[in-house]
């Protein structure tokens, strides 16, 4: 386990880390519960950078902005065990646990929200029960982004490796341009601001319920 009890050595500049979580592989791509990769690759587009270097069992891409230097990643371990790319990352870029930022999917929030939190528990998330359990502390900040619960009848775990529908796209493309913007805050302004704006922020587009009968 990879336990923060030192400080790491100064720096010349700011870093910071930006984790997705998902799994790799065609068969898992652009499904719900990849949607922390999706968001990656929004940043990643948005900065005009490519994040496929392979490094520390993830893939790696860093950007650098008025002195500040931030890496994207997205392990590639399979989302139970995504805290050993993290901690791998973290032991070899000399990170806090306040310098990681983890984005993942939420059941528990609707397509359309994101909830950012400075800390916090796993919230019956996989991905994030490794992170903690690899790095020994819960005191990291993480940006959730709702994906909904699935329909009454279909069970949770093949909920979540569905892909979105034609009908939730345009929202989706809205949810991925929010995060990464609250994501880019998070790098340049801190937490504080990031969170004011990212857990107030609404979609425009709206969606029909699909989770009745």
């Amino acid at each position: 386990m990879f336990r923060f009890r030192h400080k790491p050595s100064r720096r010349e500049e700011s870093v910071r880390l930006l984790v997705g979580l998902g799994n790799p592989g065609a068969t898992y791509a652009e499904t719900r519960h990849n949607i922390g990769f999706m968001v990656i690759s929004q940043i990643a587009e948005d900065l005009e950078i490519r994040a496929r270097r392979s490094a520390h069992q993830a893939l790696i891409g860093e950007a650098r902005l008025a002195g500040k230097r931030l890496l994207l990643a997205q392990p590639q371990t399979y989302m139970n065990r995504s805290g050993l790319a993290v901690a791998a990352l973290m032991r070899f870029y000399k990170l806090t646990p306040g310098e990681l930022l983890v984005i993942c999917d939420d059941l528990d929030l609707p397509l359309g929200r994101l909830r950012l939190r400075g800390q916090g528990g796993d919230g019956g998330h996989r991905g994030l029960r490794s992170i903690i359990e690899c790095l020994g502390t819960k005191e990291f900040p993480r940006l959730r982004v709702g994906v909904s619960r699935p329909p009454t009848r279909m069970e949770t775990v093949d909920y979540v490796l569905t892909r979105f529908v034609s009908e939730e796209q345009v929202l989706v493309k809205e949810v991925l341009a929010a995060a990464a913007e609250g994501a880019r805050q998070w790098w340049l302004e801190g937490l504080e601001k990031a969170m004011n704006r990212v857990n107030a922020w609404s979609p425009t587009t709206e969606l029909n319920s699909r989770n009745e009968g």
